[in-house]
């Protein structure tokens, strides 16, 4: 049954804190063109204002949809 809850194995768990632990990096580096557009085009502080304010909130959530 598809909706049955599941208990994940001591060996599934590694596996997944492995892969968190593991470095993360980029398919490839930008090409020129990317780089160029990202360099003309910088970070609106709007936006970073609203990331911080959305990372907070989440921080301080209450009820059912928190995750522990």
């Amino acid at each position: 049954m598809a909706d049955a809850p599941t208990n994940p194995s001591r060996e599934t768990r590694a596996a997944e804190r492995d892969e968190a632990d593991a470095p993360h990096t980029a398919d490839r580096p930008p090409t020129g063109e990317e780089a160029e557009l990202a360099e003309r085009n910088p970070a609106d502080p709007a936006v970073a204002e609203h990331e911080r304010e959305m990372t907070e909130r989440c921080a301080r959530q209450q009820g059912e949809g928190r995750v522990p």
